[in-house]
């Protein structure tokens, strides 16, 4: 079996491009899915169903809802230390700290409430002034969307 370490995710809004660093390192099984996904397309066209200004942007329902994920299976939690600070991303999920599946969300501000009940698996190094741009609202008029995702 071929090791496929991914260390970067490219998320084009239609504001520009967004550089996430991928942390293996803190959620290898959340990093390896969110990677799986994306460059299997899945979140190509998918909107931003909930962005909160000063808090967060959340998005990776293919169903816009909220409600929605992929057909894969969920993950167990891959809890840390690591602070949700502006620029981290984070997976979403139920009140069941297992259910993690697609949904992810981009701290726009300190959401260090968070820290050790949400699995961070990478940070925006580049673009994080595109996450700003997307229309906020639960949900948006006018949901911001992303146009491609690729992990490399």
């Amino acid at each position: 079996m071929v090791d496929h370490t991914f260390h970067t995710l490219t998320m084009t809004l239609e504001a520009g491009d967004v550089k996430i660093k991928l942390r293996p390192d803190l959620a290898p099984g959340h990093v390896q899915r969110i990677a799986e996904l994306a460059n299997e397309g899945f979140y190509d066209g998918v909107v931003f169903h909930r962005v909160i200004d000063g808090f967060m942007a959340q998005g990776g329902d293919p169903t816009g809802t909220g409600m929605g994920g992929s057909k894969k299976p969920n993950l167990k939690q891959e809890f840390s230390a690591a602070p949700h600070v502006r620029g981290v991303c984070s997976m979403a999920r139920s009140s069941d700290p297992n259910s993690a599946n697609s949904q992810f969300f981009i701290c726009f501000d300190d959401a260090t409430f968070l820290d050790r009940k949400y699995t961070v698996w990478g940070e925006v190094v580049e673009g994080m002034e595109h996450v700003d741009a997307l229309p906020k609202g639960e949900p948006p008029r006018n949901p911001g969307k992303i146009v491609n995702m690729r992990a490399e």
